[in-house]
């Protein structure tokens, strides 16, 4: 019913994203979503991508520190109020999003929409109950 995302932890330093981009486009795993967040010490790679267990497998062998998470991820109107109609959705249930990234698809109008929150089943819940199709792992990687 979930997504999981990676995600992989680096040294805050000159490369480390481009190694990481560098190993997954000669494994030929496609990056379908990504964040980043940093501290002045390290940063933290969010990917939702085509093939999870190849790219965890790929990282971990060349020594990244990799990390699995179930996330949310839905499919929301690019239109203005589109996000708004979702956020409005769990806040109104209590539910806290910790964070969330998005990503415009090709030829479609609309948006993939990951969301870290602090209770997925009640977020899978509200976000079902408000006509909202949650996306499993299989339709990401056919995205």
């Amino acid at each position: 019913m979930y997504a999981k995302q990676v995600c992989v932890f680096l040294e805050n330093k000159k490369g480390r994203i481009a190694e990481v981009t560098g190993l997954l486009a000669e494994e030929g795993i496609n990056i379908r979503a990504l964040s980043l967040a940093d501290t002045p010490d390290f940063g933290v790679l969010r990917l939702i991508v085509d093939d999870r267990v190849r790219c965890v497998r790929a990282l971990k062998s060349h020594g990244f520190v990799v990390q699995e998470t179930e996330v949310i991820a839905i499919e929301i109107d690019d239109r203005p109020g589109g996000l708004h109609r979702i956020v409005e959705l769990l806040d109104r249930e209590g539910i806290n999003i910790e964070y969330i990234y998005a990503f415009m698809k090709k030829k479609a109008e609309l948006a993939l929409v990951v969301f870290k929150v602090d209770d997925l089943v009640r977020a899978a819940e509200t976000l079902k109950r408000g006509g909202i199709a949650i996306l499993s792992e299989d339709a990401i990687q056919d995205l």
